[in-house]
């Protein structure tokens, strides 16, 4: 069911249900949650059955203050200090090692684990209720089937999971695409997953260069070939290889969605922009903020395929080409 997630009386009870081992589906600044306690493994289960995860797939720990890293984490290294400093809270995750015996499930099993403290205000709010309540951190992948795409709003998560499933309602994602992920586990940090931070301004924060992800880096959450996929077949296309897509494809159009930054008249000056196309925003942080929205759009037409316009090649797009690419893969 969905509830006001700025209503004292709703954040009270989401958080007694979470104190209880229930489910709570709650906004933060990239993509809505689905929330278990962490250091409740039979709760954390609910979580891999509800989307169909596999269990050995990590899950990200949300935490209400950087200070609880230490509840779950073990020996920080200096440079997820320096990180925590810079960004928490924010749309950054640390892999460090784990406290043994500590949120087994949450971490897949893993040695290490991975954590995060959101600046969402619904987010921040429930997870403190939850810390007075005795839950030191609730894990939260994205609320939806495993491998789909992300809930950028409310509305989506509860298409996903039905109204059994409590879900507090914070508006649309401001950021809209998940989280940064940078390896701590090693002698050197590592980018596992770029998000709405910038490859450079971790970096300076880190005070060293981020090395990309190889056979040894810490398993986490959103880094398969293929994730954030619509049930149409999405296409990455360069725009001369839409324009020329889309002028072979003729008048035969109706099971086609495009998203491009190009106009659709001008990728092919005999077709009009109509309800089957999106226009990507130039700027990569107004893309990322609407991209799993606009997909989802695009996807409930019915179309069996979706065209998207490849982003550019730069830094400040690597997240967005990131979900794209994974999107694609499927």
């Amino acid at each position: 069911m969905l509830q006001d997630g700025r209503d004292p009386g709703v954040l009270a009870h989401a958080a007694a249900v979470l104190a209880g081992g229930g489910l709570v589906a709650f906004p933060t600044e990239t993509v809505y949650g689905l929330g278990a306690r962490a250091d409740d493994d039979a709760a954390v289960g609910a979580i891999f059955a509800a989307k169909g995860r596999p269990p050995d797939h990590p899950l990200i720990v949300h935490l209400a203050r950087p200070a609880s890293a230490a509840t779950f984490g073990a020996d920080l290294p200096a440079v997820a200090r320096r990180l925590i400093a810079a960004f928490w809270p924010g749309p950054l995750t640390l892999i460090v090692p784990r406290r043994a015996g500590v949120a087994t499930a949450a971490a897949g099993g893993q040695a290490s684990i991975g954590l995060r403290c959101p600046t969402h205000p619904v987010a921040h709010a429930l997870l403190a209720a939850a810390e007075a309540l005795g839950v030191p951190g609730v894990a939260a992948p994205s609320a939806n089937r495993f491998g789909r795409i992300s809930p950028t709003q409310a509305a989506h998560v509860q298409a996903e999971f039905g109204d059994a499933l409590l879900v507090l309602d914070g508006g649309p994602c401001e950021h809209g695409i998940e989280s940064a992920i940078v390896d701590c586990t090693r002698d050197r940090p590592v980018l596992l997953r770029p998000g709405s931070l910038t490859r450079a301004r971790i970096e300076a924060a880190a005070g060293e260069a981020l090395h990309d992800a190889d056979a040894g880096s810490a398993p986490a959450p959103g880094t398969l070939a293929s994730h954030y996929a619509p049930r149409a077949t999405l296409r990455l296309m360069s725009t001369s290889m839409l324009g020329e897509a889309l002028r072979l494809l003729g008048p035969q159009a109706g099971g086609v969605a495009v998203y491009s930054r190009t106009a659709v008249s001008t990728l092919d000056p005999r077709r009009r922009a109509g309800a089957r196309h999106r226009v990507m925003p130039d700027r990569p942080d107004a893309a990322g903020h609407e991209l799993f929205a606009v997909l989802r759009e695009l996807d409930d037409l019915g179309v069996s395929l979706i065209w998207v316009e490849e982003p550019p090649d730069s830094p400040e797009w690597e997240g967005v080409r990131d979900r794209l690419r994974r999107a694609a893969a499927a």
